[in-house]
């Protein structure tokens, strides 16, 4: 029995997450939300953390119902993120770990999100569609490395739709991604944006300057412009997520994988579970989706990545603990899974 801590706080959430051999124990998290109109500032999300991490801290251990002494090893986000808020998270899993005399691991963010997705949905071999404020990546495993078949070439789509709740002023609570949601809902008319493909890549900067100068022109009546605004957030979200699931849709087939496991924040958008789901059906594939209990940055994520790794004999020297906000996805050594394809050919 092994029992793994994580701390998670790449980003404007901070939370903490219990797991114990593949069972999730505990998950509390905790979100700086900015006034609507702004986004927040790492600064500002780091003391969010420092402030909040001890509490939370507890409320992971009291309904985990584990003592310290239990504890095998704690785990922390080392990268990709925001410089401030990584720093805030490492500093406390480190002063823990040596309060505690437990080993730490630093954990990739991107990796994280999907052993949580493998381990939530039982998916096998998937094709992974990453989808994030700070990411967008189609992934597949191979010959243990998560290889990137697709990504975005400048910004990510949660960064995109983040950006276009400050246009419109759509409130961050409980996050701008879910409130573009529910309006695109009441959404009438596609209105015609920008579609940037160019290979398997993705550009999202182009539209977003497109659909923000359609916002800041449009001129009408306080119900028409409600409206409008309705119409160019069901415009761009049918139009970022098209992008998504054609890019997927490629991987899929160059893989030749029969489930299709969407990451991320962005993943809990039930828009794009739809489309995707579509898709799968068509290629006779699985959709392997989450809620937001798992999509959105957690600790859970942080401990089963870890768990992964300190079950494969990994461990880390105090001294490397540190953080890196630019920590590619294919650069982690994945030696805890096994490579289908020489199973398949008899190598191994």
């Amino acid at each position: 029995m092994v029992i793994i801590v994580g701390f998670e706080g790449s980003a404007n959430k901070f939370g903490v997450g219990v797991i114990k051999d593949g069972e999730i124990l505990s998950n509390p998290r905790d979100t700086y939300i900015s006034p609507p109109g702004t986004g927040f500032r790492p600064p500002d999300a780091a003391r969010h953390h420092r402030n909040v991490a001890l509490r939370i801290l507890k409320e992971a251990l009291t309904e985990a119902k584990v003592k310290v002494s239990e504890i095998d090893a704690i785990c922390y986000t080392k990268g990709p993120g925001m410089g401030a808020p990584l720093v805030s998270t490492a500093v406390v899993a480190r002063a823990i770990a040596q309060l505690w005399k437990k080993p730490l691991l630093g954990v990739n963010h991107c990796v994280g999100h999907i052993e949580m997705g493998r381990l939530v949905t039982k998916a096998d071999n998937p094709t992974i569609l990453y989808v994030s404020g700070g990411n967008t990546q189609v992934v597949a495993y191979s010959k243990q490395c998560y290889r990137i078949f697709g990504e975005t070439l400048d910004i990510a789509i949660g960064s995109c739709l983040d950006r276009f709740a400050r246009v419109i002023k759509i409130s961050n609570d409980p996050s701008p991604g879910y409130n573009i949601e529910q309006f695109a809902k009441k959404g009438k008319k596609f209105i015609m944006l920008p579609y940037v493909i160019k290979g398997m890549d993705m550009s999202f900067s182009g539209i977003l300057s497109h659909v923000t100068k359609l916002a800041k022109t449009k001129m009408g009546s306080e119900e028409e412009m409600a409206q409008f605004k309705n119409d160019l957030c069901y415009s761009l979200q049918e139009t970022l997520f098209a992008m998504l699931v054609e890019v997927t849709e490629r991987a899929l087939a160059h893989t030749g994988s029969t489930e299709v496991l969407i990451v991320g924040g962005v993943g809990c958008n039930i828009r794009l579970q739809k489309m995707m789901e579509a898709m799968c059906e068509e290629r006779g594939a699985r959709l392997c989706a989450m809620d937001d209990r798992y999509c959105i940055d957690n600790g859970a994520m942080i401990a089963q990545a870890g768990l992964c790794a300190f079950n494969a004999g990994v461990r880390d020297k105090l001294s490397d603990c540190s953080i890196t906000q630019r920590f590619r996805t294919d650069e982690v050594d994945v030696i805890w899974r096994i490579d289908y394809k020489r199973i398949k050919a008899g190598v191994i």
